[in-house]
């Protein structure tokens, strides 16, 4: 179903933009200066009408713009299969890990604004982490293992939660006896704020040396903590006041409360609705807790505003949001050659990709033959429910995709990102 047909496109800007109008069956109109074949966008149409009618997805919303304005905008699906209303730019994603990307922005701010400074220790915030130990597993004679408490080589940084390099991992994925104290500690049992989360963490092992490894976990979590301790207001109300309402995301939020919001939420299919991420995350149910590393949702409408400013280099509607030697920071490897970051298995990142103050950064083609498309110092990240963008500076250019699908979410990345480059002319 085509987004002209049923609404008026919440674009990115200051007057609300309509749908790309369609000529042909999946074939668009591209604005003067963009770069795009629309017969071979069609493909993206295609591609989607089908993990819809196969039932692999409820619906799914795209959006790519480039030099500013939208050069493929469409809806496809329902919001859920029960009420089956139409998806929109309204309609609210549950983000999962899409909700880091404003988290990092937010403590680059602060951290432009003077709050604190990358090499202060976290403990300076948080006392708890003066205590903190790092969990090594040995492994007796008979094979059977145990983990031997040690203290951190250095402290734990500002730095290390902005990077993923703090050594605070998650429960719920890998086998290592550190990852498995996080299984049992009950992490999420009652109703507590972000005080009382990072006082948990801090009882638990580190996974690793802080500085040692990329370990992806509850540091930007840790990392809201210092945010408010630095500020000494709630997160929302930071993220409120420096981001979200300057930039008009008015349904970026943690929860949803007013019950005709409520109905806007988008839903997995029933028998895709696992996010497996450790815990069940409802938005409309209001509890304590601000999950900075993933609990916020958002709209296409919103997110497309936020998604902008980064493709603008920090900047929106004559606006600065990062400084340019803010926003270099941001985006510049800092877990490369020289940093002493070690990557593993689990380096979600991904082959040909370093990791800023928050976000993946491309730095090389990687191993891949041919390499997946995409340009050097591209931005990209994504969460558990499927929600995903790229920011490619290089062509101008972002796309997003918001969709509740935890299973095939990975496959469906792929496959957009391939059909988007192959549809540009350069």
């Amino acid at each position: 179903m085509h987004l002209s047909q049923w609404m008026r496109a919440a674009a990115v800007g200051a007057v609300l933009l309509a749908a790309p109008s369609v000529r042909a069956e999946g074939s668009y109109e591209i604005p003067a200066g963009a770069h795009f074949n629309p017969d071979k966008l069609a493909k993206v149409t295609e591609f989607f009408k089908n993990e819809v009618a196969t039932g692999k997805i409820p619906g799914a919303l795209v959006l790519i713009q480039q030099h500013g304005k939208p050069v493929y905008h469409e809806a496809f699906g329902v919001q859920d299969v029960v009420s089956k209303a139409p998806i929109t730019d309204q309609t609210i994603f549950r983000l999962f890990s899409m909700t880091k990307a404003i988290t990092a922005v937010v403590s680059m701010q602060l951290l432009q604004d003077g709050k604190y400074k990358l090499d202060d220790p976290v403990s300076k915030y948080i006392p708890a982490f003066a205590d903190v130990k790092v969990g090594v597993e040995k492994k007796a004679e008979d094979g059977t293992k145990s983990l031997e408490l040690v203290p951190p080589t250095r402290p734990m940084l500002v730095l290390d939660l902005m990077r993923h390099t703090s050594g605070i991992t998650y429960g719920f994925y890998g086998d290592t006896l550190v990852r498995k104290a996080y299984r049992e500690a009950n992490l999420y049992s009652g109703d507590f704020d972000l005080a009382e989360f990072a006082e948990r963490i801090a009882k638990l092992p580190l996974h690793n040396q802080p500085g040692g490894l990329w370990q992806y976990g509850h540091s930007t979590d840790v990392l809201a903590r210092v945010m408010e301790v630095a500020t000494g207001k709630p997160l929302l109300a930071i993220e409120r006041e420096k981001l979200l309402d300057p930039l008009g995301m008015s349904d970026t939020r943690f929860f949803v409360t007013d019950p005709e919001k409520q109905k806007l939420m988008a839903e997995p299919v029933p028998n895709d609705s696992d996010f497996r991420v450790g815990r069940i995350n409802d938005p409309t149910k209001v509890k304590k807790w601000e999950s900075a590393s993933g609990g916020m949702v958002s709209t296409m409408a919103d997110y497309s505003r936020f998604v902008q400013m980064l493709l603008n280099g920090g900047t929106f509607e004559g606006k600065t949001y990062l400084k340019p030697e803010t926003f270099k920071e941001m985006t510049t490897d800092h877990v490369g050659p020289g940093s002493g970051v070690e990557r593993d298995y689990f380096y979600f990142p991904g082959d040909g990709f370093g990791f800023g103050l928050g976000l993946a950064v491309r730095t090389d083609p990687g191993n891949a033959k041919p390499p997946p498309p995409g340009d050097l110092g591209e931005l990209r990240w994504d969460g558990a429910s499927g929600c995903y963008f790229i920011v490619d500076r290089k062509q101008d250019m972002f796309f997003i995709l918001l969709e509740q699908t935890p299973s095939e979410r990975q496959r469906i990345q792929k496959t957009l990102k391939q059909l988007i480059y192959e549809a540009m002319e350069n």
